[in-house]
């Protein structure tokens, strides 16, 4: 396995364990090295990388959200 589609599987792993409920790090870390056989560093780094990407696309979302001027008030709950 080539270490982007390792990454690949690592990273969908961690989110599958996420949207199960899983919320201790060490414990998702855990049952991935268990489930694929990779070693654990791997298994941080690539989390460490999700993390990473997932920060980006959060801030990218953030600056998106239009911020009221003193012009632009609501006026509605007079």
């Amino acid at each position: 396995m080539n270490r982007s589609t390792q990454s690949t599987n690592i990273k969908q792993a961690i989110n599958s364990l996420l949207d199960k409920g899983l919320t201790d790090k060490q414990d998702i870390y855990t049952k991935v090295v268990e489930e694929l056989g990779v070693p654990r560093p791997t298994v941080r780094r690539v989390a460490r990388d999700l993390r990473n990407e997932l920060l980006q696309k959060i801030q990218i979302l953030q600056s998106e959200i239009p911020k009221l001027g003193s012009g632009d008030k609501d006026t509605s709950s007079d």
